[in-house]
């Protein structure tokens, strides 16, 4: 993904999205009151931060695990040159696949999916090696989570 000019960010911006970051149920009255700035200012600076599109949504981090989707596989996929766009479009589609990311060297996509059980993790590898375009995949088991944190640490 392109680089896009938006400007600078003022230290409140930044202070919006790392309180934001930490809980996404905050009220613009409660960010105004740890920013000391009005409530109105805080809904105007979110609501420029979704304009622009750095603040993307809010959501609810889950634990995969608890809900029984402990297999996590990251898969290296070669796919034909005028088509990794289009591969890549569709494996993003699946329900089961966390991130897809355009990448470098002997691979062009890798992907993170989660899987309650071996056999689904079997039928998706399967499903990927028959869809046109794809030639060749490698899939990694991962093994032990060390750190799994997409929040960012803004400064």
């Amino acid at each position: 993904m392109e680089q896009k000019s938006l400007g600078k960010l003022d230290r409140i911006d930044l202070q919006i999205l790392t309180l934001l970051q930490e809980d996404s149920r905050l009220s613009f009255g409660k960010i105004a009151s740890i920013l000391g700035v009005s409530a109105g200012t805080a809904y105007n600076r979110i609501k420029n931060l979704e304009d622009k599109g750095i603040l993307r949504g809010y959501t609810v981090l889950v634990d995969p695990s608890m809900l029984g989707y402990a297999t996590i596989a990251l898969i290296l996929v070669q796919a034909e040159g005028t088509h990794i766009l289009d591969v890549e479009n569709e494996i993003a589609k699946i329900d089961n696949v966390v991130s897809v990311y355009d990448i470098t060297g002997d691979f062009d996509i890798a992907v993170i999916a989660r899987f309650k059980y071996r056999e689904d993790l079997n039928t998706f590898v399967k499903k990927l090696l028959t869809s046109p375009y794809v030639k060749r995949t490698v899939t990694n088991i991962v093994l032990n989570v060390i750190k799994e944190d997409f929040r960012l640490k803004i400064s």
